[in-house]
C-alpha cells in the first residue's frame, strides 16, 4: 500500500513532497490479487515501509526490519546511492512539529503539553523550536535525522493509518525511536477500514514518552 503524493497542497510552492509505502505478505489464498483482508493487517505485521522525499535532493529511506537506511539518488548515474547507513534518531529532540492554527480543537493533553515546551527552563532544553512544513514525509525526515516529535492529534485524527502512520511507524521504531496515538502504540492498532484515520504522535523516544504521559495525566483528570 502506498501514499503516492504526499503533501500535494505544497506543490504550488516548491516545497517537500513525498511519497510513503508499506508492505506486507498476502496472507489470502483465495484471490490471486489479494483482497481487502490482505490490506486490515497490525503495523506490527508489516515487512517493510518506507518513503521517497523529493526535496533539494531525492532521498529513499526504507527498512526490512534490520535498522533503516537512507539512499539519495544520483541523477549522472540515475541510481540511489547509500549515503545514510543504520540511521539512529536522537532519543530527545529540540523541534516539535504541530500546526498551532488547530490550539483551539486540542484535547487539554496536548495543550499542556505543548506550553511544557515553550517554557524557558534552558536547565532541560527548553523552549524547544517550532518547525512545520505541512507535509508529514518532510516534518518526518527532519525529526528523524535531527530529532524531534511531529503531532497530529485526535480524537479522531486526520492521518490515514495503513499508508501513513503505520508504514513511518515501523521505520522510527526501527531507528530507536516511537509512535503512538497518545494512548497505544501505532503498530499494535488493528485496521477496520482501508483508509482509517488516527491520531499520530511520532518521533523521539523520550519525546513521545513524554506526551504520552501529559496525554494520560488529563485524560484521568477529566475522568475523574
Amino acid at each position: 500500500m502506498f501514499d503516492p503524493l504526499d503533501g500535494s497542497s505544497n506543490i504550488d510552492v516548491n516545497a517537500c513532497i513525498g511519497t510513503i509505502f508499506s508492505i506486507h505478505h498476502k496472507i489470502t489464498k483465495d484471490h490471486e490479487d489479494g483482497s481487502l483482508e490482505d490490506c486490515l493487517q497490525k503495523g506490527s505485521d508489516q515487512i517493510g515501509a518506507g518513503y521517497f522525499i523529493y526535496g533539494s535532493s531525492t532521498m529513499m529511506v526504507y527498512t526490512t526490519g534490520n535498522g533503516v537506511h537512507g539512499f539519495t539518488l544520483d541523477p549522472s548515474l540515475g541510481e540511489f546511492l547509500l549515503s545514510h547507513e543504520n540511521i539512529r534518531t536522537p532519543a530527545r529532540g529540540k523541534i516539535y512539529s504541530i500546526n498551532e492554527g488547530n490550539m483551539h480543537f486540542w484535547d487539554a493533553g496536548t495543550r499542556r503539553y505543548i506550553e511544557h515546551l515553550k517554557e524557558d527552563r534552558k536547565d532541560r532544553g527548553h523552549p524547544y523550536s517550532l518547525r512545520y512544513i505541512g507535509s508529514l514525509v518532510a516534518d518526518f525526515h527532519r525529526n528523524l535525522l535531527k530529532g524531534g516529535i511531529f503531532l497530529y492529534p485526535g480524537p479522531k485524527g486526520k492521518l490515514r493509518l495503513l499508508y501513513e502512520a503505520s508504514p513511518l511507524a515501523m521505520i522510527v521504531e526501527q531507528a530507536g525511536g516511537a509512535a503512538s496515538t497518545g494512548e497505544q502504540r501505532i503498530l499494535d492498532i488493528q485496521p477496520t477500514s482501508l483508509h482509517e484515520r488516527v491520531p499520530l504522535i511520532i518521533g523521539s523516544r523520550e519525546d513521545v514518552e513524554q506526551y504520552n504521559q501529559f496525554y494520560k495525566e488529563a485524560q484521568k483528570s477529566a475522568a475523574d
